[in-house]
């Protein structure tokens, strides 16, 4: 499937998030998104961005596993039906507009948080958002930067 319906399906998903498992299961999809997406365009994307697209991968991979929940409901990982990305620009677009909502919505966890381990847990998984959405957008800066100086 490609990534721009995939993210689709996960601001879906988090704009349907009622409790605050449903937020830390959106956060966990749209940071496995993040990684599998960084890792395709590594291998598969624009010879310019493939250093970057890896540095994703490795960020948003760095944290995936340690939300507290090990597996999503509601049919798995969505980034595990990611075949391809058709257009880079938009789901690099997509899947920064993405991080941010989930940082957004994690903020409201946090408030909310009666545990301290999940009080960390989120502040820990809003970090590895932000940073993986400041790598987003160095790659989309990478590619502004190629497309105005064809080779």
């Amino acid at each position: 499937m490609d990534a721009v319906r995939i993210i689709a399906a996960s601001r879906r998903g988090l704009a349907e998030s009622t409790t605050v498992q449903d937020v830390i299961v959106e956060a966990w999809q749209a940071q496995a998104l993040a990684e599998a997406i960084g890792s395709h365009l590594a291998i598969f994307g624009p010879y310019e961005v493939r250093s970057r697209a890896q540095g994703l991968g490795d960020a948003s991979g760095r944290f995936s596993g340690g939300l507290p929940c090990s597996t999503p409901t509601g049919g798995g990982l969505r980034a595990g039906q990611l075949s391809e990305v058709r257009d880079v620009r938009a789901a690099l677009t997509g899947l920064c507009r993405l991080l941010r909502e989930v940082c957004e919505a994690l903020v409201g966890v946090v408030l909310l948080a009666e545990e301290e381990g999940t009080y960390w847990t989120c502040v820990e998984a809003m970090d590895t958002l932000d940073e993986s959405r400041d790598r987003v957008t160095g790659i989309l800066e990478k590619l502004e930067v190629r497309d105005r100086n064809p080779a």
